[in-house]
């Protein structure tokens, strides 16, 4: 326990005084948190729109009016003919066009049908595919106010109109920053504590201590546990900053209890440190660890479900997020944060965290070979 101690203080010694690491690993993360939910918004405003409106009737007029003031779209062009409508979808001027053809009202009027066409540039998917979404919805809601209107007509014969109430559970108002500051802070958490872990036992290497440490008595584990317990707290301790962050900042406070957040970041930590001291132990540069380190914690969050629902993924894609600690964290956090939930609700979640933390630190401890000489 002496040596234990000893390495220890040898470890946090070493971290304060590069105020280069105390940056780092304090500041940028806060940044970051401040700034990535602001950027990161998955509604889609201000649309281009292009109109071709062969019509001109009142009909056609109200319709794009409760298009535009929708809030979501922009009217920027409106062409004469379909063929200039294209070509300013061309010129990336606008995103979609939307031709309302000849004779619009009278076919709506007398044969209760009508065909509109809409053109989407493609090229981004996600906004192209939102906004088709978005004026299909809007065209919904405009059919049913004439069905409405009609219905009162003494000349059309009544019909039951059904009414939906959309309730909106464990996010009322839709505020996606509420779903995606949790998962952000994992991700900062995640890249902190993998990066410095995978530097640590290098940055020795480099320096020459390595081997004053493999001619000392200390054993394996007592090494890896020097290593991983001082990233474990400060860790914890950029958590604590996020989370307060989001009090303050965005107003998210956890439905559930904190001390859930904090009893699966603890085991949390533990594998995924213990993943960055494996990567170190590999390693024989700090560019080396930098460059995997970078590599892995990419894929973990591009499959974490932080930004694309698991749910969605390929096949194959979803059985490898079952190998994704970040996965679980971030299910973890929204789970605490917007529904409530409390230990009983993510043992499951635990129980594999426990897996990954020994067979990270497991391996970890393995591979490192003390040297003499």
């Amino acid at each position: 326990m002496r040596l234990l101690k000893f390495l220890l203080q040898k470890e946090l010694l070493q971290i304060f005084r590069d105020p280069a690491i105390i940056r780092i690993l304090f500041i940028m993360p806060m940044i970051q948190l401040l700034l990535l939910p602001l950027a990161a918004d998955y509604e889609i405003k201000n649309i281009n729109l292009g109109v071709v409106d062969h019509d001109h009737s009142a009909y056609s007029q109200k319709m794009i009016n409760k298009i535009i003031s929708s809030g979501y779209f922009k009217l920027k062009d409106y062409s004469a003919t379909y063929k200039d409508g294209l070509h300013a979808i061309e010129q990336d001027k606008t995103d979609l066009l939307l031709e309302i053809p000849a004779q619009f009202e009278q076919s709506l009027v007398k044969e209760d049908k009508a065909e509109l066409l809409v053109a989407v540039n493609a090229i981004n998917g996600v906004k192209g595919g939102l906004g088709a979404a978005y004026i299909q919805g809007i065209l919904r809601d405009y059919n049913q106010e004439i069905r409405t209107q009609w219905i009162q007509m003494p000349r059309f014969e009544p019909q039951p109109v059904i009414e939906v109430t959309p309730s909106n559970w464990y996010n009322p108002n839709l505020n996606y920053r509420v779903f995606m500051v949790p998962g952000i802070l994992v991700m900062l958490v995640t890249m902190i504590g993998s990066s410095f872990a995978a530097n640590n036992i290098v940055r020795e290497k480099e320096m020459g201590t390595i081997e004053q440490i493999n001619v000392s008595p200390i054993k394996k584990t007592q090494f890896i546990l020097g290593k991983l317990i001082p990233f474990w707290l400060l860790a914890n301790i950029v958590l604590t900053l996020g989370l307060i962050l989001a009090r303050v900042v965005y107003g998210i406070v956890p439905l559930g209890h904190y001390s859930t957040i904090y009893i699966f970041s603890s085991v949390y930590l533990v594998a995924i440190l213990g993943l960055g001291l494996l990567l170190s132990t590999y390693a024989q540069t700090q560019q080396q660890s930098m460059l995997v380190s970078f590599f892995v914690t990419m894929i973990f969050n591009l499959l974490s479900g932080l930004y694309t629902p698991i749910e969605s993924m390929p096949e194959w894609a979803q059985i490898i997020t079952r190998f994704n600690p970040v996965s679980y964290f971030i299910e973890v956090m929204r789970m605490v944060m917007l529904k409530g939930s409390g230990l009983s609700d993510i043992r499951f979640q635990i129980y594999a965290m426990l897996g990954f933390a020994v067979f990270f630190n497991g391996w970890a401890i393995l591979n490192y070979r003390k040297r003499s000489g």
